[in-house]
């Protein structure tokens, strides 16, 4: 008996996504069987010559050998010579497309702008002496270099274990450390510029109510370095602080003893911030993906740039990164940069990791992952147009470079890696208090000091890996939800997370951190 499939048409938004009506393929959201036939909006039906997997895409009109292949409405690819209804892969569609450099519509983003009542949300957060607001209440151990990241690592360590409980210092969420691989005989110039930024900015975040900070003592970042680089901010450590150097401790016991006393001495001083209300308008967001796979443009980061933009419209800030998944959409950030010089600053820190990526033999059309690929992201101009969709649709205010802090609120690009471990505790560093990290493939990573939300593009991965994704945007792909409303539920549970929720990264003590040591670029 024949399979009724191979007869009977069924509407294609059961099966598949057209992402925008300009598309020549459809996105399958399940597995799409051989011989399938589907109807399209226009009513014409058509047959799917071949099992497409998930997220992989087939062909919803005959493509010409040198037609582009359109998807979210833009090239991602050049045809092979591609038939109607043929499952469009690398062995038909090559990674060429037309380099593509625009200049904003400033006429565009006068109509996109738009401010929300302040009273629009409000979330419990740490009022600071210097002005901003945390949403955690940390003691943070800085070690200067990597030679001294043993020692922080104990004392942080030892400390929460000992001497911290929630009970007894009910405001404070934990001591922590940020032991890293940097620092000490380190090239002078920008690398050592980079570290000392990201060191202080996690000193100085108003997330870390209490730093004690250690050295060895004969590295080039040492702590009297870091103390001349604290002391030329304009806003200089209001908190406490201590300093431990283990040279003259006496050693790792005798540092490690110290820091423990210093801890101890500060906890009842940091125990002492408390929440109070706070407007939206104090948030900076730090939007991420990883684990990507094609689902995650049309779902979840798609709302969470949904999100992004209400965050923007109440007077907030939005910091995105991951310079290499800019790459074959960076058009579209320049076309929504707030001028023309803006438009030129977006081009040039892409056109810089290019170089960068040359220099150091890197090819950045193999940035996508075997599991990005095999989840049907085949190309890194796919990736960068799904990607770039967690910046919502607010004019790019600016860019800035890794961990440093954008210069007003809006929307801000970062200079900084696709590595996750890199990447996440540089948006940290430029002041995000909160990290929402989009994953289709699913993924653990935590910081130090920040909560890091994860939302899952398919609902698959959301039911595996339940205690560690906090939000699915499945919803979106099942049917069952929009873009608008999974966007509103992410914003709710960042208020949520910013008063003090903990998400499951924190929980399992997810603490990555690791500073980005290559050449800054010049903006």
């Amino acid at each position: 008996m024949n399979s009724p499939a191979k007869h009977i048409p069924a509407p294609i938004a059961e099966y598949a996504i057209v992402v925008n009506s300009s598309d020549n393929v459809a996105v399958a959201k399940t597995h799409v069987q051989k011989d399938l036939r589907v109807t399209l909006p226009s009513s014409e039906t058509i047959t799917v010559k071949h099992g497409v997997p998930p997220g992989h895409r087939f062909s919803i009109r005959d493509i010409p050998a040198g037609e582009l292949v359109l998807q979210y409405g833009q090239p991602i690819g050049t045809s092979l010579g591609i038939q109607k209804g043929e499952w469009v892969s690398h062995n038909n569609m090559s990674n060429d497309v037309p380099l593509v450099r625009v200049l904003p519509d400033e006429n565009g983003l006068a109509r996109q702008r738009r401010v929300l009542p302040s009273e629009f949300a409000t979330f419990q957060g740490f009022r600071r002496s210097d002005g901003r607001v945390g949403v955690r209440n940390y003691v943070l151990v800085v070690p200067t270099s990597m030679c001294a990241s043993h020692e922080a690592l104990q004392i942080a360590t030892l400390a929460e274990f000992m001497l911290f409980s929630r009970s007894k210092y009910p405001n404070i969420d934990g001591v922590v450390a940020i032991p890293h691989n940097k620092g000490c005989g380190c090239q002078a110039g920008s690398n050592i510029e980079i570290v000392m930024r990201t060191l202080s900015n996690y000193a100085a975040h108003p997330n870390v109510g209490g730093v004690v900070l250690v050295d060895l003592g004969c590295e080039k970042t040492n702590l009297s370095y870091l103390r001349k680089y604290l002391s030329a901010r304009s806003d200089s450590l209001k908190k406490p602080v201590a300093s431990i150097s283990i040279q003259k401790a006496g050693g790792t016991q005798e540092a490690i003893q110290q820091g423990l006393a210093e801890v101890e001495r500060m906890l009842p001083d940091v125990d002492r911030a408390t929440r109070d209300d706070t407007p939206l308008s104090e948030l900076i967001l730090g939007v991420k993906c990883g684990g990507s796979d094609a689902l995650s443009g049309i779902s979840a980061n798609p709302a969470l740039g949904y999100a992004a933009d209400l965050v923007i419209a109440a007077g907030g800030t939005v910091v995105m990164t991951e310079v290499p998944e800019f790459c074959g959409a960076e058009h579209i950030l320049a076309r929504r940069a707030k001028d023309t010089e803006t438009a030129r600053a977006i081009y040039k820190m892409v056109d810089w990791y290019k170089d960068h990526a040359a220099r150091v033999g890197a090819k950045l059309a193999e940035n996508p992952s075997p599991g990005n690929v095999s989840s049907g992201l085949l190309n890194i101009t796919i990736k960068s147009l799904g990607a770039i969709a967690k910046a919502g649709s607010s004019p790019v205010e600016g860019v800035v470079d890794y961990a440093e802090f954008p210069k007003d609120r809006g929307l801000w690009l970062m200079q900084g890696p696709g590595y996750d471990q890199e990447s996440t505790p540089g948006l940290v560093g430029a002041g995000a208090q909160v990290i929402v990290f989009t994953t289709g493939l699913g993924t653990t990573i935590g910081n130090a000091i920040a909560p890091v939300i994860k939302l899952a593009s398919n609902t698959s991965v959301f039911e595996r890996m339940s205690k560690d994704i906090s939000l699915s945007a499945g919803g979106i792909i099942d049917g069952t939800e929009t873009i608008e409303q999974v966007g509103s539920r992410i914003l709710d549970f960042v208020v949520q997370v910013a008063g003090g929720k903990q998400v499951w990264a924190e929980l399992h003590k997810h603490r990555e951190f690791q500073i980005w040591g290559e050449q800054a670029i010049s903006l």
